[in-house]
């Protein structure tokens, strides 16, 4: 019939790509320090691989500690509390662009904080051309009503807020009432 069904990793793809692990890891143990300190990070990646590579390319960044030196100790895949409510989320980033280094902060309302992020990188993309690689994110946080401050995040904080149909096309309420030509146009306003 010349449709063929999706794969789930095609799916996967199209919806809700990223996902937000928890990662820990350490300094592999020796004789000089037997208990060395834990390294914990919230990352976002598409699965438990990407997360432990990004994991040890911050860490190499910010400390003395390669991935050949050290070890990941878990990694926990983090799930929202609650998907069916409308958060506002700020998210406070670094981005390398052609010209140099940049730090913003961003607000997103989604239901999700990884469908904020991906909002985000998407954003990114389009408007300052970041790649994914090319984007650090500092921080996240649930940002409430009256703390938000960008215009686009406040516009929907109006109790009395409408989505009007401005274009109704009235259908026939059974198939013995509809009809190919009409002597009239159409009203679909309302």
């Amino acid at each position: 019939n010349g449709f063929t069904s999706e794969s789930t990793e095609e799916l996967k793809a199209t919806m809700g790509y990223l996902k937000q692990y928890q990662v820990i890891g350490r300094k592999l143990p020796s004789e000089a320090e037997p208990e060395p300190t834990l390294l914990r990070m919230h990352i976002f990646a598409r699965d438990k691989q990407h997360a432990v590579s990004r994991f040890w390319y911050f860490v190499s960044q910010y400390r003395k500690l390669k991935k050949t030196a050290g070890e990941t100790v878990s990694v926990n895949e983090i799930f929202e509390k609650n998907d069916r409510i409308v958060k506002n989320f700020g998210i406070q980033l670094r981005y390398i662009s052609r010209s140099g280094t940049h730090n913003m902060y961003k607000e997103y309302r989604d239901t999700t904080l990884c469908g904020a992020v991906e909002k985000m990188y998407a954003e990114m993309a389009g408007t300052h051309r970041a790649r994914f690689a090319s984007i650090q994110i500092i921080r996240t946080a649930t940002v409430d009503a009256a703390d938000a401050r960008r215009a686009s995040t406040r516009q929907f904080h109006n109790s009395k807020i409408k989505f009007p149909l401005t274009h109704v096309v009235s259908r026939a309420s059974s198939k013995t009432y509809e009809k190919t030509f009409h002597h009239k146009r159409p009203t679909t306003f309302a």
